[in-house]
C-alpha cells in the first residue's frame, strides 16, 4: 500500500451508529472508511458524503469505499450505494468488502457503478488495470484481455445469460484479489494468470475455480498442501448416462451430455440443468441447455429463489409439475412465466438432485409445448435416475476435479 500524504483524517456526517472518515492516498484515490452499523438514516447521511466526494474527486482522482468497519449493512444503505454511482459505470468506485454478509450481498447482487476488491491493497493494484469500460459485473481479467484470451468457458457463457455472466465475473474478480493477498503477487494481471492457467490445465471452468478459491478453508500452510491426507476417488458409474470414466472429468461434456439425455428420455421440446453455486449464495446457476430461447435463458441464469419452477423443486426437495404455464398461480404474472411462454413452453417439470445428506445441489428441468402432464412412469424414473446421477456426479466432482486444482494453484507458489 502505498504511503498516505500528511493530511489529517477528518470526520464526516455520525448518524446514529455510522461513523464516515475520509483519508487521502497518493495513488490518484480518497479512500472513504465507513464504520460501525448503516442503518437508514445513517444511509442517508452517506449519500450526502458520497455525492459531495465523488464530485470532488471529478475525474482526476478515483474513489475508493472502506467497508471492512461495517458491521451491518441495511438495505437503505444497499440502495444508497448504488443509486449514487450507478451513473460510475465507466469509472466505477472500489469497494473493499470483508465481512462474510456484506461481500454475499455485493457478489448476488453488483451494482454497476461498484468493484468489489477484498483489501485496500488488492484497491490500489486494481486502479491502473480497470479498464475505463468495465464494471464490477463485466470483467473476467485485467483489461488486456483480449478475445483470444477467453477459454471455452468464457464464450460458453455468453450462452447462459447476461445476469449470471456478470455475477459470476464478480466472483473471478474476488478470487482475484483472494489470489493476489495470499500469495503475494505482483498485480492483478499475475493473480488472473494463475488462476487462467490453473483452469485450463486441469480443465475446470474459470467461474468454477474461482467460486472454489472464494469459498474454501484457507489452506494451513505450504508444506501440507492444501487438502493434505485426500484419498484418491474414482468416479462414480453413472445408470443410465452412457460416458467412459475419463468423460466423468470433462464438466462441459459431461453436462452436454446429460441434457441430451434428458430431451430423449422424457420426449421434452427443451431442457435445463442448474447447479448450486456457494459464492453466490447457493443459487441456482444455468450449466447447461437445449431448445430453449435467449431470453428464457437469461432469466434463468441465476436463480435464488421461486416462483421459478426449478427453485420450487429445490425448495421442496421433490419433483414439481407445472401443467401450464399460462394458468400457473406462482408463474402466469411473472416475468419467467412469461419468458417460459414466450420461449413456447407450455408444461414444465423439475427434478431435483439430491446429495446423500439431502441438499439439493442441482435440479433437471424439461419443458414441453403441450400442457398438461405428458411423462410416464418409465420417463418419471429415468428422469429420477439421472437427477441421482447428477448428484453422485457433482460430488465426486467437486472433491476431486476442483480440490486437485487448487492444489495446484496452491503448488505454484
Amino acid at each position: 500500500m502505498s504511503q498516505e500524504q500528511a493530511v489529517p483524517s477528518r470526520t464526516g456526517r455520525r448518524e446514529l451508529n455510522a461513523t464516515l472518515t475520509v483519508r487521502r492516498v497518493m495513488d490518484g484515490a480518497d479512500v472513504l472508511c465507513l464504520s460501525g452499523i448503516l442503518d437508514t438514516e445513517g444511509a442517508a447521511a452517506l449519500g450526502h458524503e458520497l455525492t459531495a466526494h465523488l464530485r470532488a474527486a471529478g475525474s482526476n482522482r478515483r474513489v475508493i469505499l472502506d467497508l471492512t468497519g461495517l458491521r451491518l449493512l441495511s438495505a437503505a444503505g444497499i440502495h444508497v450505494l448504488d443509486t449514487h454511482t450507478r451513473h460510475l459505470s465507466e469509472h466505477p468506485v472500489l469497494v473493499i468488502v470483508s465481512t462474510a454478509h456484506v461481500r454475499e450481498i455485493f457478489t448476488v447482487a453488483p451494482a454497476p457503478g461498484l468493484y468489489v476488491c477484498p483489501t485496500l491493497d488488492a484497491a490500489l493494484a486494481a486502479l491502473p488495470e480497470i479498464a475505463p469500460h468495465r464494471t464490477v459485473g463485466t470483467a473476467d481479467g485485467p483489461e488486456d484481455q483480449t478475445d483470444e484470451d477467453q477459454t471455452d468457458e468464457d464464450q460458453a457463457d455468453d450462452d447462459l445469460g447476461t445476469r449470471t455472466k456478470a455475477r459470476t465475473s464478480a466472483v473471478i474478480g474476488m478470487a482475484q484479489g483472494i489470489v493476489l493477498e495470499r500469495y503475494a503477487l505482483p498485480g492483478l494481471q499475475a493473480a488472473f494468470d494463475l488462476l487462467r492457467e490453473t483452469s485450463r490445465r486441469h480443465d475446470v471452468p474459470l467461474r468454477v475455480l474461482a467460486s472454489a478459491v472464494v469459498t474454501a478453508p484457507r489452506p494451513a500452510g505450504r508444506s501440507s498442501g492444501w487438502f493434505p491426507d485426500r484419498p484418491p476417488t474414482p468416479p462414480p458409474s453413472p445408470e443410465l448416462l452412457d460416458v467412459p470414466e475419463q468423460g466423468a472429468y470433462d464438466r462441459r461434456q459431461l453436462l452436454r451430455t446429460l441434457v441430451h439425455e434428458v430431451v430423449a428420455v422424457a420426449d421434452a421440446d427443451g431442457a435445463e440443468v442448474h447447479l448450486t453455486d456457494q459464492a453466490l449464495g447457493n443459487s441456482l446457476v444455468l450449466e447447461s441447455h437445449s431448445g430453449l430461447d435467449a431470453a428464457y435463458r437469461d432469466r434463468v441464469a441465476q436463480v435464488g429463489a421461486p416462483p421459478a419452477v426449478c427453485a420450487r423443486a429445490r425448495l421442496l426437495g421433490r419433483p414439481v409439475l407445472v401443467a401450464d404455464v399460462t394458468t400457473d398461480p406462482d408463474l402466469v404474472a411473472t416475468e419467467v412465466g412469461r419468458a417460459a411462454s414466450a420461449a413456447g413452453s407450455r408444461a414444465l417439470y423439475a427434478v431435483p438432485a439430491l446429495a446423500e445428506d439431502g441438499a439439493c445441489v442441482g435440479v433437471i428441468t424439461v419443458h414441453h409445448a403441450r400442457p398438461g402432464p405428458w411423462l410416464t412412469h418409465v420417463q418419471l424414473n429415468a428422469l429420477r435416475n439421472l437427477a441421482n446421477d447428477l448428484a453422485r456426479w457433482n460430488s465426486w466432482y467437486r472433491r476431486t476435479v476442483v480440490l486437485d486444482a487448487l492444489e495446484h494453484l496452491h503448488a505454484q507458489n
